[in-house]
């Protein structure tokens, strides 16, 4: 059988190949290994198996030292897959990254869509080139690998055997085998996006029952992490949220990454940053050289997907979801199911906050009712209660029976005074308790309770969270601290109160804040140490208000009550 030889206008062999022609009867032969190489695509291999095998089959039957199957995700895209046959392990990582498929021979093959076979692939003009490393190449035969009208990629031979160019029936087994492995490819496409799809929406539902699960909110955070780090094969998942001085705050992480770490801020300065806010995804090549980007957290990392958590036209935040440095670019059809996913896991999160918002409106509610019920119900009754003693106490001839039901009085006006106090705390939200005086001052009662060896009671009058600024607060705190202190090291107490009145009125008229401090010690000696007394009118009257003490809550007026008032 002739073997075509066309000369173009420069005298080199060159050929953009049309449809075959004849098989030799050496070539016939050969028909039972290309039976076995296209059986195998459909033995169960795995994908990147049986292009390996159809490969080898190529240089097999067409007597070339080399052979090679490049696949692209998408026309336009990189090579995410390159299959090599006859290239040393040693050689090909001399020879580092493998070709993208955009510019010479085998971009060719992809966007012409035709065979090409050349007998010294060095003088085309689309010859790009050998890098570094590369063995030496001369005669060539390719041909695009299609499936339904797609192109998948290419698949070439190179270096025939003997020194003669190829011809056609090793075309023509080529094409079989291309066609072989389009199909492969297209069957593996379908497959893989039928999972991918279906691991991504698994993925999406655990998002929405982690946080609609009522359970903790950073938690159900973490779970949105680790699930966009795994359905992306990422190094690391990451959520961020709007931080109070701008930028974005790393809230959750997952994945092993030492530079990752809570708390982190992407600065507003980041036009990152400023896309994400605007609800724009950003899709980076290269974390550690885009300057885009700016924080640390960068340099480890390659493709890099950032996407904001948006719903309603409201952003939430963003989910960061990058690859390790040199690792595979994100294809199209990824980015497309990370950012259903984002969308998903946003109105997720909105659907929760809502549920959150419905939980405390009722937990709202529930302490209104309390509250109502205390100052409605228990409060009448005990006052009912007290009024039915008193009359009892004056009726009575009996003193020991009138300072008993005195002391009662005293104890219902007490109980009152502290039902009071946990109305004004059921009407504070949940979220200022943490941070509210009230939880201060109960802090430093309960650490004096150890070197004092009892613990002190307390009272709280009016709404001291609502009322009592910050600056009056910190230094009320500060002289209970004070007086506590001078209880345990000088009064040899038994019996200690703390008392904070948000209700005080000071001599000319102003409203105020009044902590006491009564305990049954020994009192203060004549001429003693008021080193601490004299710290506590200090800061009283830096504040505009004053400090004195007097007798304590000791039998006989013993002991000693410390005040310490100031404006609110």
């Amino acid at each position: 059988m002739p073997e075509p030889d066309p000369k173009d206008s420069s005298g080199s062999a060159r050929q953009t190949v049309g449809g075959p022609r004849g098989l030799s009867a050496e070539l016939t032969a050969r028909l039972p290994r290309l039976v076995e190489a296209t059986r195998s695509v459909g033995t169960g291999l795995e994908l990147h198996a049986a292009l390996a095998c159809i490969c080898e089959a190529a240089a097999e039957l067409a007597h070339a030292r080399y052979a090679a199957i490049g696949v692209v995700e998408t026309p336009g895209e990189d090579l995410c897959d390159f299959i090599t046959h006859g290239v040393p392990e040693e050689t090909a990582r001399a020879i580092g990254r493998p070709p993208d498929g955009h510019t010479g021979l085998l971009g060719a093959l992809i966007q012409e869509g035709v065979p090409i076979r050349l007998e010294d692939l060095r003088t085309d003009p689309r010859f790009a080139g050998f890098p570094a490393g590369h063995p030496t190449m001369r005669t060539f035969l390719g041909v695009p690998v299609q499936d339904q009208g797609r192109t998948f990629g290419n698949l070439y031979v190179a270096e025939k055997q003997g020194g003669n160019a190829f011809g056609d029936g090793e075309l023509h087994m080529l094409r079989v085998l291309a066609t072989e492995a389009g199909i492969a490819i297209g069957h593996a496409r379908m497959y893989e996006a039928a999972r991918r799809r279906e691991q991504w929406i698994d993925g999406s539902v655990a998002v929405t029952t982690a946080l609609l699960s009522g359970g903790d909110a950073d938690e159900a955070l973490a779970v949105v992490a680790e699930q966009a780090r795994r359905l992306a094969d990422a190094e690391v998942g990451i959520v961020l949220l709007p931080a109070a001085q701008g930028g974005l705050e790393i809230v959750a992480v997952a994945g092993d990454t030492p530079s990752a770490s809570l708390g982190v801020i992407i600065p507003p300065q980041s036009p990152v940053v400023a896309a994400l806010l605007r609800g724009e995804e950003v899709f980076l090549d290269d974390s550690a050289t885009d300057p885009r980007l700016i924080t640390r957290l960068a340099d480890q990392y390659g493709p890099h997907m950032l996407l904001p958590l948006r719903s309603g036209g409201r952003v939430l935040g963003a989910l960061s979801i990058p690859r390790i440095r040199g690792g595979r670019p994100f294809t199209r059809a990824e980015r497309t199911l990370a950012t259903h996913f984002a969308a998903q896991a946003a109105l997720a999160l909105k659907l929760a906050e809502a549920q959150r918002d419905r939980e405390r409106l009722a937990v709202y509610e529930d302490r209104d009712r309390i509250a109502r019920d205390l100052h409605d119900l228990v409060i009448q009754r005990l006052f009912a209660t007290g009024i039915m003693l008193e009359g009892a106490q004056r009726r009575s001839t009996v003193p020991a029976v009138q300072a008993g039901i005195g002391r009662a009085v005293d104890e219902l006006d007490v109980t009152i005074q502290e039902i009071r106090t946990a109305i004004f705390a059921l009407q504070q939200e949940p979220a200022e308790a943490p941070s509210g005086l009230r939880t201060r001052v109960l802090r430093e009662i309960n650490m004096a309770a150890v070197p004092l060896g009892f613990m002190p009671a307390h009272r709280f009058l009016g709404p001291v969270d609502s009322l009592v600024g910050e600056l009056a607060g910190k230094n009320l705190v500060a002289a209970l601290r004070e007086a506590l202190s001078n209880v345990f090291r000088h009064a040899r107490a038994s019996r200690a109160e703390v008392t904070v009145d948000a209700t005080a009125v000071l001599p000319d008229g102003r409203d105020a804040v009044r902590l006491t401090v009564a305990d049954d010690g020994v009192g203060i000696p004549e001429g003693g140490r008021r080193s601490g007394l004299r710290n506590l009118a200090r800061r009283a009257e830096s504040l505009g208000g004053a400090s004195w003490f007097g007798p304590g809550a000791g039998e006989g007026s013993g002991g000693t009550t410390v005040t310490w008032e100031v404006p609110l």
